[in-house]
């Protein structure tokens, strides 16, 4: 059973919009951190944008105002909203969450399988 579940990615023209979406299975339980990273091809893994359980969200410098994360704690849900998309966003995208599996009290940060953006005309 997958504990991460992403969805969203997709090929846009550069301008365009995407949004992606990542589920955590009912297995994980005090998620703390809720976030994004992406790996464009040949390159090292980026972080996009991380929440905190509060609410508090960092982004990459690259982001420049055209992404937003957000996420529905009761649904263990983050979310991000792409938009402005350029040639340069095209990547892996991961989902990561931080939290504890049931029962146990050691945090642990999972990844989910990446969903691919690809952003060309």
């Amino acid at each position: 059973q997958a504990q991460l579940v992403e969805s969203g990615g997709g090929l846009v023209k550069p301008g365009g919009s995407l949004n992606l979406s990542c589920v955590a299975s009912a297995s994980i339980d005090s998620i703390t951190h809720m976030g994004w990273f992406r790996q464009p091809p040949g390159k090292q893994r980026e972080a996009v944008a991380i929440m905190t359980r509060g609410g508090r969200a960092d982004y990459g410098d690259f982001v420049k105002g055209r992404f937003t994360i957000s996420r529905d704690n009761a649904r263990k849900t983050v979310y991000l909203q792409m938009s402005a998309l350029e040639p340069e966003d095209s990547a892996v995208y991961l989902c990561n969450v931080v939290g504890k599996p049931n029962g146990q009290s050691d945090f642990v940060s999972y990844w989910g399988q990446g969903t691919q953006v690809t952003v060309s005309a």
